[in-house]
């Protein structure tokens, strides 16, 4: 297992759930760890709580936003070496009764997130690998659903796909420049994210987490530190992780 002392990782949605077990994970590999979210109250406490881990505010959605957060980073620590676009929401529901402007925020966040931060990120990272660590890591966090959709769950699970297919471009594009580009893609997994999902379908999701054990957002984050901790020639291109008894 490679270190991961003088490297500098950005992770989104550090707020909370799996972003913020990522940021603690990785900052215990020996990473500097800047922390994004919204939530800047959330972000300082992480920060000063683990050594290490730095709080940004920053809006994935919003372009300029994301490129004060890169300058700031890089102004600072003086490189990235890893990016881990966690953020997202889903705001799942049938298709006839849903507010469009919930689809438009889950692609905004999902989709228009990961694009943001990789865009503006991409030519550090780029320079990152062609240091001394020869490596540099793109891990975008997709789903389950990101391999089968569900009833209430169309646009969600379009979001998701729409991640692994720019994922898959992107490492080939990028394999020569020595930029590894894996997919994480959790299931059933305890966390804040499922406050996001309407009130009616939540009570059927609580009764499935009750009756089959959920992953951890702590066990998601060390499979991400397991894939950018591989030696520099692997590549963990995707991973697919499920509770031992979910069975979809």
């Amino acid at each position: 297992m490679a270190s991961l002392e003088g490297c500098v990782a950005v992770v989104t949605g550090a707020s909370s759930g799996i972003g913020e077990a990522t940021a603690r994970e990785l900052a215990g590999h020996g990473a500097t760890v800047v922390a994004i979210a919204r939530r800047k109250d959330r972000l300082e406490s992480l920060s000063s709580g683990t050594a290490n881990v730095y709080a940004v505010e920053c809006d994935v959605t919003e372009p300029e936003s994301v490129r004060r957060m890169v300058d700031r980073t890089v102004s600072r620590f003086g490189r990235i070496d890893i990016l881990v676009n966690n953020a997202g929401v889903g705001l799942t529901g049938p298709a006839l009764q849903v507010d469009l402007d919930d689809w438009r925020r889950m692609v905004d966040v999902n989709v228009m997130g990961v694009l943001n931060c990789t865009h503006i990120a991409l030519q550090h990272l780029v320079d990152a690998a062609a240091g001394p660590r020869g490596v540099a890591d793109i891990v975008n966090i997709s789903s389950v659903a990101g391999r089968k959709a569900l009833p209430g769950s169309s646009v969600y699970a379009a979001t998701k796909f729409a991640v692994n297919a720019f994922s898959d471009g992107l490492r080939q594009e990028l394999a020569s420049k020595h930029v590894r580009v894996s997919i994480v893609a959790p299931g059933f997994t305890k966390s804040e994210f499922i406050e996001h999902i309407r009130p009616d379908l939540l009570a059927k999701i609580r009764a499935s987490l009750e009756a089959m054990p959920a992953m951890t957002s702590e066990e998601i984050a060390e499979t991400i530190a397991f894939c950018v901790t591989r030696p520099a020639g692997v590549a963990v291109s995707d991973l697919l992780v499920r509770p031992t008894e979910q069975e979809r």
